[in-house]
C-alpha cells in the first residue's frame, strides 16, 4: 500500500495599485507592453523601490497563517532565463522569507481539523507572459514585475481531497483580507503541486515530481489523482521515478514531462544588491495584526454559537466575506436567522449564479431582503409571489413594497375573497375531489396548486388548504 506525500507552492497576485519595485500599473487587461518602464524591463542604470503596502499585505498573510514575521529581509536575485523574465532574473527572497513556520487547517474525512504546515511565505515579482500562435511565440511583459506572494506548505498533505480542501481554505482567508482578488481565471491565483509516493508507515521521501499550469481547485484535484496513480504505476512494474516538472493537460487528463526538476542551487541566489535589507518593526507587526479582520475559522465558529444555523448554510455565508456581511445585515433588519440564511443560500445564490455576479455587485441591500422576508413571514405574499419580488428587486433595485403595490400581489387570505376560485377549482377537477373523497389524501395538494394558479400566485396556500379540506368533508 502506497501513500502519496504532497506538497503545494500557491503564488498570487497582490492587490497593489503599482509594480512590487516600479510605479506601472497592474490594470488587468491593458494592451500587451503598455504598463513597463525601465525599471521593470531591467533597462541599464534603473534602480528598484519596494512597494510598501505589497510588504504590508503580505505581512498580513504571513500573520493569518500564524507565522513567525521576521524582523527584518533582504531581496535576492533568482537567475534564470526565460523569454517573458526580462532582466534574465527575478527578485525574490531565498534564505529570509517574510513568513515562516505557520499553519493552515483544514476538515479532512476523518473525525477533527488537520494542520496543514506554511514553510514559508515571501513576496518576488511575476514573470511576463507568453502567448503561442501557430507561427510564432508573443510575449507580453505587462505581468512582469506585478508583486507576487508565494506561500509554500511542509509535504504534510496526503490526498488531492486534502490538496482542495486547503487551497479553498486558503483562498477564504486571503480574501478575507482583502490582499487578493485570487481569480484563477485571469492568472491572479497559482499553483503548483511536488508530489511523491511512499509506502504506508515508512517516513522517508519517495523522488517528487512537480506538476505546473493547473488553472482550477478541480484541476489541482484531478492532476494530482493521475499523477498518484502514475507514480504507483511505475513502481510496480519496477521503474524509477525520474524528477521532473510535468505540465497538466485539462484536455487530456494527463501529465506530460516537460523538464529535469531543478534545484536551489541551480537558480544561483545572491543578494539583491540594488536594495537594501528592510525592517520590519514591533509595531508595524502589531498594527498590521490588529487590523486583520475576522477570518473564516472564527466567524464560522461565531456563526454557529450565535445564529445556531446548520453546517450547510454556514459553510455557504462564511464561503465569502461579502455573503457574510450581507447576512448579518440582514439578520440586523429582520432577526430570523434561519430564514435569513435560506433565503441567502437558496433563491439569492441561485440569482447570483445565473447572473454570474458577486452580492456585492448585485442591486440589492440586505435590508431590502431582509423586508421580503419579513413580508413572506407574514402571511402577506405568498412563497411563489416573494421568488419573483426578488428577481424583480434585483433587476430594478426598487423595494419589496413597491413592488408589492405596483403589481397588486398582496396575498388573498379571507374565505370569502378565495371561495369563487376555489369554487371553480373544484368544478374543473372532478377527478381529484373523487380522490380525496376516496382517501387519497395528497389529491388536495392538486387543487391547492390548480388554486394558485388560478389566482396567480396571490391566494394564502396554507388558507386555500384549510378551505378546500372543509368543503371536501362537508360533501
Amino acid at each position: 500500500m502506497y501513500e502519496a506525500v504532497i506538497g503545494l507552492e500557491v503564488h498570487v497576485q497582490l492587490k497593489t495599485a503599482s509594480k512590487l519595485f516600479c510605479g506601472c500599473s497592474v490594470d488587468f487587461g491593458a494592451l500587451p507592453n503598455s504598463q513597463v518602464c525601465p525599471i521593470c524591463l531591467g533597462l541599464p542604470g534603473s534602480l528598484p523601490a519596494l512597494n510598501q503596502k505589497a510588504m504590508e499585505f503580505a505581512v498580513k498573510v504571513a500573520l493569518a497563517l500564524n507565522c513567525q514575521v521576521a524582523e527584518s529581509i533582504k531581496f535576492d536575485r533568482k537567475n534564470y532565463f526565460y523569454p517573458d523574465l526580462p532582466k534574465n532574473y527575478q527578485i525574490s527572497q531565498y534564505d529570509e522569507p517574510i513568513g515562516e513556520n505557520g499553519y493552515l487547517e483544514i476538515e479532512q474525512d476523518a473525525p477533527g481539523a488537520k494542520r496543514i504546515g506554511i514553510r514559508r511565505v515571501h513576496l518576488e515579482e511575476d514573470a511576463g507572459k507568453l502567448i503561442h500562435t501557430d507561427r510564432e511565440s508573443l510575449v507580453d511583459f505587462n505581468r512582469g514585475g506585478i508583486p507576487l506572494l508565494e506561500i509554500v506548505t511542509d509535504p504534510d498533505i496526503n490526498s488531492p481531497a486534502q490538496a482542495y480542501a486547503y487551497l479553498t481554505n486558503l483562498k477564504q482567508v486571503i480574501q478575507y483580507l482583502g490582499v487578493s482578488s485570487c481569480d484563477m481565471e485571469k492568472g491572479i491565483l497559482r499553483c503548483d503541486a511536488n508530489i511523491s509516493i511512499r509506502e504506508k508507515g515508512k517516513t522517508t521521501l519517495g523522488t517528487k515530481t512537480e506538476i505546473k499550469n493547473m488553472n482550477s481547485f478541480r484541476g489541482v484535484r484531478d492532476a494530482l489523482d493521475f499523477e498518484i496513480k502514475r507514480q504507483i504505476g511505475l513502481s510496480e512494474r519496477g521503474i524509477k521515478i525520474a524528477q521532473e516538472t510535468r505540465l497538466w493537460d485539462a484536455q487530456n487528463a494527463k501529465s506530460d514531462a516537460m523538464r529535469a526538476k531543478e534545484e536551489a542551487s541551480d537558480y544561483r541566489y545572491f543578494p539583491e544588491p540594488d536594495l537594501p535589507r528592510f525592517i520590519i518593526d514591533s509595531e508595524l507587526r502589531k498594527n498590521l495584526s490588529n487590523s486583520l479582520p475576522e477570518l473564516p475559522q472564527a466567524k464560522k465558529q461565531r456563526f454557529l454559537r450565535d445564529y445556531k444555523l446548520s453546517e450547510y448554510n454556514i459553510a455557504i455565508l462564511t464561503s465569502e466575506n461579502g455573503l457574510a456581511d450581507f447576512f448579518e445585515g440582514c439578520f440586523k433588519s429582520y432577526p430570523d436567522a434561519t430564514s435569513a440564511a435560506n433565503w441567502i443560500c437558496g433563491p439569492l445564490l441561485s440569482e447570483i449564479n445565473e447572473r454570474k455576479l458577486t452580492i456585492k455587485e448585485l442591486n440589492i441591500k440586505p435590508e431590502g431582503l431582509a423586508g421580503l422576508i419579513r413580508m413572506f413571514k407574514e402571511g402577506k405574499i405568498s412563497n411563489i409571489a416573494a421568488k419573483g419580488i426578488l428577481g424583480d428587486m434585483l433587476d430594478t433595485g426598487s423595494s419589496p413594497e413597491a413592488i408589492i403595490k405596483q403589481k397588486n400581489l398582496t396575498q388573498i387570505s379571507d374565505a370569502a375573497a378565495l371561495d369563487e376560485v376555489i369554487e371553480e377549482a373544484l368544478q374543473e377537477n372532478q377527478d381529484s375531489v373523487s380522490d380525496y373523497l376516496s382517501g387519497k389524501e395528497n389529491a388536495v395538494q392538486y387543487l391547492v396548486g390548480q388554486v394558485m394558479r388560478k389566482s396567480k400566485g396571490k391566494a394564502n396556500p396554507k388558507a386555500v388548504s384549510e378551505i378546500l379540506k372543509k368543503r371536501l368533508k362537508s360533501n
